[in-house]
């Protein structure tokens, strides 16, 4: 369960109601109905496939759902119903990103400019997007790159830096748009096994500030020290979710159980 102090409100902060998208002929996800509370981290699990990254990409409509609806903080994301259970009307281009400005988004690729130091690559987003000006969206990146523990390389292009300090670099990034909820897919994918842990550690520090998170990650020992709750996705469904302890614990699902096995092996 999420802490009193995590927990500020008695109302999700992002509610996922009968989430369906396909591709073509491949149904990935099935009828995903999900609640986040304000401060809560939830890790999302399972194996290649069973529609993780494209649960996060329909949260802010980097894909677009073909059925269900998302509201962060009361407001339906990506348009609106005209009435209860009324037509769906898409929002505009405009107000769409206005909507996503909501969501941070830290993928496993940085996608940092490679022409910009650190410090540029964070400032660009608020200066140009959210209209501070320059000397402002500096600062702002300045107290974003300390808050990652990069103080010391913010004048340094992402050729310069380790694949753990580019990603940083793109979690400061995010984090500079003020978004309400951080989204992560796989951010330690990409990193050779000794940088894992100072993005982890980034991440922490973030759930125990209140930051509100949904993560997937095959990064078990994260998910049962830090997640307030896991949730385990096979074949486009939530097959089963709870506090890490109980999941990882006594998991009730034959199909949570052999994922488990599965991961403990390698």
């Amino acid at each position: 369960m999420v802490s009193a102090e995590k927990a500020s409100s008695a109302f999700p902060l992002l509610r996922i109601e009968a989430l369906e998208k396909g591709f073509g002929d491949q149904h990935v996800l099935r009828g995903i109905d999900i609640d986040v509370g304000a401060g809560e981290t939830v890790v999302v699990i399972g194996a290649s496939g069973s529609g993780k990254t494209t649960l996060l990409r329909c949260l802010n409509h980097l894909e677009t759902p073909d059925a269900g609806a998302i509201w962060l903080d009361g407001e339906t994301i990506g348009g609106a119903f005209t009435a209860p259970r009324g037509a769906w009307r898409p929002a505009s281009q405009g107000a769409l990103a206005d909507q996503r400005r909501h969501f941070g988004f830290v993928f496993q690729r940085f996608n940092l400019f490679p022409h910009l130091t650190a410090r540029d690559n964070v400032a660009i987003g608020p200066e140009k997007v959210r209209g501070l000006a320059k000397a402002e969206a500096r600062a702002l990146a300045e107290r974003e790159l300390t808050r990652v523990q990069l103080a010391d390389h913010m004048d340094k292009r992402p050729v310069q830096l380790s694949g753990g300090q580019q990603q940083r670099v793109a979690i400061a990034r995010a984090l500079a748009m003020e978004p309400r909820m951080m989204l992560f897919d796989e951010p330690t994918s990409a990193l050779d096994p000794e940088l894992v842990q100072e993005v982890l550690d980034v991440m922490r520090a973030l759930s125990a500030s209140g930051m509100t998170m949904m993560v997937v990650t095959h990064e078990m020992s994260f998910a049962r020290e830090v997640a307030d709750r896991v949730i385990f996705m096979a074949g486009g469904v939530i097959a089963e979710e709870g506090p890490p302890e109980a999941l990882f614990g006594s998991p009730q699902e034959d199909a949570t159980r052999k994922f488990l096995r599965h991961i403990a092996r390698f």
